[in-house]
């Protein structure tokens, strides 16, 4: 390249890169359009999602806690736009701490007040979840929200062989997923003091293993003590396994196709999101990107060329010719 050729280069780029930051001041941007939701969570905070069988970065946590990691990861790949409020249930009934709310603009308090969610914000023990679903998509109706329901489904003390409350809303109404958390072994569940103090498990006499709301069971006649008015399911409680705890994926796929509701139980880093876009109601979101990036981008090109590409073809051309090759 002669003197006067990169003269004349270096007079261009820096033409380019002062072109380039004037573009970039000039604040140029286009719109996009991005699929959004409004979006309600609500968790169970029940006994059963403190029992420690989910893994989180490598470590062993509560349902609870990965509830709280999943909900908080999906909290930050929503896009702007998107609205989300947050609610917890127990007992029978789902309560609504705050409705949806910007994501983007509210992030820190939507993420903090996940965070904050706690076992002892229950008022009742009993876990009734067909009720409280019903009541979480009473409440996502009347928002206007999708709904996202993350429950282990263990219902306390458990249902009759009647099986749940009939589901007295439209099914598909209100979109949404229920979201089964935990694992499919059962495991025991922590017990707490008045206090908050863990102090062992549940044991199988601390719980009740059936219910005697409804007719008895077929088997009932067989049992000792059973009298037909007196003891219809027999003078014995029932010996089972409600002491521990297991995801009921069958039950929460049941209760799904009742409310008109997708299913999911989370398996992987992207498993809730994708769970999301499947069974939630998307609408357009239209938001201005900034493109002040591209001029900038090549205006700093420009001088990266002028100040350090062509220094170094200079130094190349001018280096001089070896004396046996003739060559530079």
């Amino acid at each position: 390249m002669t003197p006067r050729a990169s003269g004349d280069m270096r007079f261009r780029l820096l033409v380019l890169a002062f072109l380039g930051l004037l573009a970039a001041l000039a604040r140029p941007e286009a719109t996009a359009s991005r699929l959004g939701f409004d979006l309600l969570f609500v968790t169970d905070i029940t006994g059963s999602m403190n029992a420690r069988d989910q893994t989180v970065e490598g470590r062993t946590v509560s349902r609870l806690e990965f509830v709280k990691h999943e909900l908080r990861a999906l909290l930050a790949r929503l896009p702007c736009g998107s609205r989300a409020g947050l609610g917890i249930f127990t007992e029978r009934r789902s309560f609504l701490l705050f409705g949806p709310v910007e994501t983007c603009g509210n992030y820190a308090a939507i993420d903090g007040a996940i965070a904050s969610l706690d076992w002892r914000m229950a008022w009742e023990g009993d876990s009734r979840i067909a009720s409280g679903l019903d009541s979480a998509i009473a409440i996502a109706r009347d928002l206007g929200s999708s709904l996202v329901f993350l429950t282990d489904g263990q219902e306390a003390p458990p249902l009759p062989l009647s099986g749940p409350p009939p589901f007295e809303g439209r099914p598909g109404e209100v979109s949404g997923v229920i979201v089964g958390v935990g694992g499919t072994v059962p495991v025991p569940i922590p017990r707490f003091d008045d206090r908050g103090r863990e102090i062992g498990f549940v044991q199988a006499a601390d719980v009740p293993h059936e219910s005697r709301v409804g007719p008895p069971p077929a088997d009932a006649a067989a049992r000792e003590g059973w009298h037909p008015r007196n003891a219809p399911f027999g003078a014995t409680p029932l010996a089972g396994s409600e002491h521990l705890t297991a995801v009921r994926e069958p039950y929460l796929q049941g209760l799904a196709q009742r409310t008109g509701l997708g299913y999911a139980h989370p398996t992987g880093p992207d498993a809730l999101e994708a769970a999301l876009r499947r069974h939630a109601t998307g609408r357009p979101i239209v938001a201005a990107v900034d493109l002040r990036p591209l001029p900038a981008g090549l205006a700093l090109l420009a001088l990266l060329a002028v100040y350090g590409l062509l220094p170094v073809l200079e130094r190349l051309r001018r280096r001089p010719a070896h004396p046996l090759t003739g060559k530079g």
